[in-house]
């Protein structure tokens, strides 16, 4: 069996044991789906009271904040297993994780599928279609695609971060609760342009933590808008790639850290 239908083996059972109580399921989706539309609101009230934020208008934030979240949405679901990995080092549930003939990397991201995020992609997926038709972007076959692009380039970005989440759990035992302003806290940098910020902090979520080549640069490209000064205009089109590169680069570091995992002993 391939690793893909592996994985989608996984999934499925996963999936079964949720559905088990669906009254349960859908009453938390749809409190996902609540929560994150609040969250919305409250960015619907400053555009209300203060018009538009250095020249962004609220449909074109809705742009990012849809894609952001239906990013993460996506990552957070299927990567549950590295999220909550710490259990795993603790109990010493890793050592029969290795002893399988699996990748392990494979095994960990598979052990548990998060599907009550569905209302938070539901939510983004709302706010995304709201966006286009506010905006009446004229889109293309280059367009969607691009979109499409930035959506995937943006779960690779935050799939990344989850595994290197995880891979310090090699180290510290206990997951760092400080990574979360880098994944949790990238959501809300993310879900408005870059150019409101700071220089220093442009740069740090560029060059560091590269969520501008998953949302800003590509969208200026679908809003028909400027590249800033500094950059080239095909930047964008191509810019989604760095999400997959960052998510390579994560896997390595992830076999590293397995490389040198001591076992629990228990």
């Amino acid at each position: 069996m391939g690793p893909l239908r592996l994985y989608a083996r996984y999934a499925a059972v996963s999936i079964r044991s949720q559905m088990q109580y669906r009254a349960s399921f859908i009453m938390l989706s749809l409190s996902t789906f609540a929560i994150t539309g609040v969250e919305f609101v409250a960015i619907w009230v400053m555009f209300d009271r203060f018009g538009s934020l250095q020249g962004w208008r609220l449909a074109e934030v809705a742009l990012f904040y849809g894609t952001i979240n239906a990013a993460f949405a996506i990552a957070e679901s299927t990567a549950r297993g590295f999220d909550t990995f710490s259990e795993l080092i603790k109990g010493g549930g890793f050592d029969i994780i290795l002893l399988r003939p699996r990748s392990a990397a494979l095994q960990v991201a598979a052990r548990e599928l998060h599907a009550v995020r569905i209302g938070r992609l539901l939510q983004a997926a709302v706010i995304l279609v709201w966006a286009s038709v506010a905006l009446d972007i004229s889109w293309t076959v280059p367009k969607g695609a691009l979109l499409i692009a930035t959506i995937l380039g943006g779960v690779c970005l935050f799939y990344g971060l989850l595994i290197l989440q995880a891979t310090l759990c090699f180290w510290t035992t206990e997951s760092l609760e400080v990574l979360n302003t880098v994944t949790y806290g990238g959501i809300e940098t993310a879900q408005y342009p870059l150019s409101i910020y700071r220089p220093w902090f442009r740069r740090f979520f560029t060059a560091v933590i590269p969520l501008a080549c998953v949302s800003y640069y590509p969208l200026l490209r679908v809003l028909d808008r400027p590249a800033p000064a500094g950059s080239a205009a095909w930047f964008g089109w191509v810019s989604p790639i760095v999400g997959g590169a960052f998510l390579a680069l994560s896997l390595r570091v992830w076999r590293v850290g397995v490389q040198h995992y001591t076992s629990t002993g228990s």
